[in-house]
Formats: structure tokens, C-alpha cells, sequence
């Protein structure tokens, strides 16, 4: 069975052990890469980046990556997470946001050793699920393994993302632009909205989101509010006519559009899944 094919939605590697080469994964999985010796470089189209013993290289599916070079004696472990598999477990959508921020900017930094040995656990913890035999609810443990990961990943982060919200201005306009999306895509789901708070052009906002994430601002409204969709038609004690009303919209069949068009399907077919 072929990496791309595991029914499971994560796999780790070595590349030495298991004679791979990282830039196999490019564009396929969301790729951890952990330095154990040599060196690597590679660009994301707009900076060069080199990763040695010690640093933890992340590749986001959206990530541009291209010119991938590793030294001879080069060796890693290497986690490939699906897209499907994180949509599933992401243990939470704020510091989500936040850390695809940061990676997206960092897409190689050091690990000290506090941060290493989180790491090394989480990557340890992976490696002995991985080999447990399937009872039923492998997928369903991985995904709490991958749970925990995601949270020292942030815990990792947190110093970067403070630095990076007062040095880097753009940052920080987008990060503000994350919040206010978090507090308010329930019933407010224009990017007009967002860049009046901000005292900037709708243009200009757009321009933002995509020069530090490659995604339109009009995107990470849509997953904010398909967040708090989901939430509210999961609590079945509210109608489809108080969700429609708690969101805004102007009437049950708009917000029916909306909901086909954000989630696949209707909120009937959605609530008898």
C-alpha cells in the first residue's frame, strides 16, 4: 500500500530507513519534517530556507514548495498528515489560524530543547500507534495522537507568533483581521465589514490574506462561519429556522443556499447524516 493510499490519513517515516526522499510528499500531505543529521534547503517560491540538525520543517499543502535539496548524509523523521485527517482532528480553529500564520511565514525554526523533547514525544507516541494492530478505532486514536501534536506544536510557536505580531505589521493586520473573524463571522460575513474595523480598503485586506496566507480574506471568513454552522446545527435543540435567525440571514431558503454551498449538503441532510 502506497503512502498516498493509507486508509488512515497520517504515516511516519525515516528517510534513511525507509529510503525516501521528503520532496516526495510536496503537494500530497501536509509534511513535519524533524532534522536528525545533515542538511536540507528549499524555497517557497520567495525565500530560500535551510533546515539543520535540531529544526522542524513544516509544509502546508498551500505552501509553494520548490528546490528541494538535501546533503548527502541528510536524515529525518517525517510526519505526513492528510488534509482530510486535520479537518477531521483539529482540536480547535483560533490558534489553527494562528499557527497556519506563523508556519506559513517560519516554514523551517529551531527547536530548543524543551521544544525537542515535545516533539520527539509526539513523533514517538505516533511511531507506537501507527504499529498497533487495527481494532476498530485506530483512526480514531491517531487522531487524538495528532490532537496532542497540534497543541505542542502551538505551545512551540507561541514566542514566535508574540514576536511576529509586533514586528511584522502585515502580520499583525491579518492576526487582527483573524479575531475580529472569530468574534464576528456568525453574522457578519462580508470582507467590507472586516476592513471598515480595520481602518483599511476592502482591496487592501484581500491583499493581506493572500500575501501571508495565499488564501482571500473572503476564504477565512467562510471557515470561521462554516465553524460556528457546524456548531449550531450539531445542537439539536435549536430549528433550522433559530439557526437561520442566530446567523443572520435574511430567510430559511438563503440560508439553505448557503449552508449546500458551504457544507455540501442541505441542514436537513446535514442533521441526518
Amino acid at each position: 500500500m502506497s503512502y498516498m493510499e493509507d486508509i488512515y490519513g497520517c504515516h511516519l517515516l525515516n528517510t534513511k530507513r525507509d529510503g525516501r526522499q521528503v520532496k516526495e510528499f510536496v503537494g500530497k500531505y501536509h509534511v513535519h519534517i524533524l532534522v536528525r543529521q545533515g542538511e536540507m534547503t528549499f524555497s517557497d517560491g520567495k525565500n530560500i530556507f535551510k533546515s539543520i540538525k535540531g529544526d522542524l520543517a513544516i509544509w502546508q499543502m498551500s505552501n509553494t514548495i520548490q528546490r528541494v535539496e538535501c546533503s548527502d548524509d541528510f536524515e529525518a523523521d517525517v510526519l505526513l498528515l492528510s488534509w482530510q485527517f486535520l479537518q477531521q482532528f483539529n482540536p480547535e480553529m483560533v490558534w489553527a489560524s494562528k499557527g497556519f500564520v506563523f508556519i506559513r511565514i517560519n516554514p523551517s525554526f529551531h527547536l530548543d530543547e524543551e521544544a525537542l523533547r515535545l516533539i520527539d514525544g509526539d513523533f514517538a507516541l505516533f511511531r507506537n500507534r501507527l504499529l498497533m494492530p487495527d481494532t476498530g478505532f485506530k483512526r480514531e486514536i491517531l487522531g487524538r495522537v495528532m490532537q496532542i501534536f497540534i497543541y505542542d506544536l502551538w505551545i512551540v510557536c507561541q514566542h514566535g507568533l508574540s514576536q511576529m505580531e509586533t514586528s511584522d505589521n502585515t502580520a499583525r493586520i491579518f492576526l487582527r483581521f483573524l479575531t475580529l473573524a472569530q468574534q464576528n463571522a456568525r453574522t457578519e460575513r462580508e470582507v467590507a465589514y472586516y476592513a471598515d474595523k480595520l481602518c483599511i480598503t476592502p482591496k487592501y485586506l484581500s491583499q493581506v490574506s493572500r500575501s501571508v496566507t495565499g488564501l482571500p480574506a473572503s476564504q477565512w471568513i467562510q471557515f470561521y462561519a462554516a465553524f460556528e454552522l457546524v456548531s449550531l446545527l450539531d445542537d439539536t435543540t435549536k430549528t433550522l429556522t433559530e439557526v437561520s435567525d442566530l446567523m443572520h440571514f435574511e430567510n430559511v431558503s438563503h440560508f439553505s443556499r448557503y449552508v449546500k454551498k458551504t457544507l455540501g449538503k442541505s441542514p436537513s441532510e446535514y442533521r441526518n447524516k
